[in-house]
């Protein structure tokens, strides 16, 4: 048998995985990119460098997904608690969070609360047996920026009657 007639089976594997490759490499490259008029899709985290209540080894996309978690939680934004950098602009012409500049006074409120709700739940929650989910910030603030006034039930309706001693003297 001829060298040439293993040669033209194999150049035909070669050709074929070379045309599969590349509408994979394609297929994938489309799916990263946004299409036209979309937004981008999300930057990864950078490494967060000024966490002072937060575990120092978290991430940058695990502090993310918490803080994502927060602005749920609170009806806020990113720019409720960090500050604009004029000098770092987006691509939208917009400047970009300094997420380590801790110029905004609701950042230390935001501290103080996250401070507050571990607090609660370290030293209280977990000491009561089958307490459930522990404190969270949408616990009192239930998707508001300031945390919710509680109303009691207006009309004192109770599941159970109350005996009331008489008062002295009648």
């Amino acid at each position: 048998m001829k060298l040439t007639s293993y040669l033209l089976p194999a150049a035909a594997v070669v050709v074929t995985a070379t045309a599969i490759l590349a509408s994979t490499t394609a297929q994938v490259n489309a799916a990263q990119q946004p299409a036209a008029g979309q937004a981008p899709a999300h930057r990864p985290a950078p490494a967060p460098t000024n966490l002072q209540v937060l575990p120092k080894n978290l991430t940058g996309e695990q502090v993310h997904e918490i803080m994502h978690k927060w602005e749920d939680e609170l009806g806020a934004n990113c720019s409720t608690c960090h500050a604009a950098d004029p000098k770092n602009v987006g691509p939208n012409g917009r400047p970009r969070l300094n997420y380590a500049d801790d110029s905004k006074p609701e950042k230390a409120t935001a501290r103080k609360m996250y401070q507050m709700t571990e607090m609660i739940n370290t030293q209280y929650i977990s000491k009561i047996e089958n307490s459930g989910d522990p404190v969270t910030c949408g616990t009192c603030h239930r998707g508001h920026l300031g945390p919710q006034p509680f109303k009691p039930d207006a009309d004192g309706d109770h599941d159970h009657d109350h005996d009331h001693p008489a008062a002295p003297g009648n």
